[in-house]
């Protein structure tokens, strides 16, 4: 048995997910899951219809993006992958789409109002929207630089990555993460049922106002507050 076998299997798991979840169209999108102690990760390789996936096709990549074990190329996306898991050391998968909702949001360069529960049973905020990379980061090493893109942002919004696990890059697509590859797909798949809400909320009344912070703090807190009784 390959020392990797446990995170090709965690990641050919998400990947498949992402289809049955309607999540991606073709190829588009890819799951990645990360062993911190091996210091690598494991990701869909690129342009690989999901229904000629396996196990053993997830390509093996360290945190610098360098290619560790795979006869086929990783994923476009690996070196975002790769910034994320080197800054941030308690995320163990990460998840990217480019689902219809959530993307839409990105192109419109808009943060998705918390207007709902179902939202706050999520986040306490609004999910941020980078904004559009200038073009010394578009020119330079790209996909490096998305992961970039992707931590200032929370930065500058002062948002924990723990406690944020989604985000849109403008112009561009939804990123999100989670302490596996499973939590990472199960995020993907609450944003764009958030996403897709919101624009249907503003269809609906133009004028709908954010949540209030009593119903936000109530819905978060018996989720995933130290009093929390969501669940078994």
């Amino acid at each position: 048995m390959s020392k990797y076998q446990h995170i090709q299997e965690e990641a050919y798991a998400a990947n498949m997910q992402l289809p049955k979840l309607g999540l991606v169209l073709f190829t588009f999108g890819n799951v990645s899951a990360a062993d911190k102690d091996l210091g690598v990760f494991a990701i869909k390789p690129s342009g690989v219809p999901y229904e000629k996936l396996t196990p053993g096709k997830m390509v093996i990549v360290d945190f610098e993006g360098t290619t560790v074990k795979g006869k086929l190329r990783p994923s476009s996306d690996t070196k975002t992958h790769a910034v994320l898991y080197k800054h941030w050391p308690t995320i163990g998968g990460i998840s990217h789409t480019h689902s219809t909702y959530a993307t839409a949001w990105a192109q419109s360069l808009r943060d998705i109002p918390i207007f709902g529960t179902t939202h706050a049973d999520h986040n306490t905020v609004d999910i941020p929207c980078a904004p559009p990379m200038d073009d010394t980061m578009i020119r330079g090493d790209y996909e490096y630089e998305t992961g970039f893109q992707i931590m200032n942002c929370l930065k500058q919004k002062g948002l924990n990555y723990e406690e944020v696990e989604m985000i849109l890059v403008g112009n561009h697509a939804p990123f999100t993460w989670g302490k596996s590859a499973e939590k990472a797909v199960y995020n993907s798949a609450v944003l764009e049922s958030i996403a897709q809400m919101a624009w249907l909320t503003e269809q609906i009344n133009p004028e709908a106002g954010r949540l209030k912070d009593a119903l936000i703090k109530k819905h978060f807190e018996r989720k995933h507050g130290p009093g929390s009784y969501y669940g078994q």
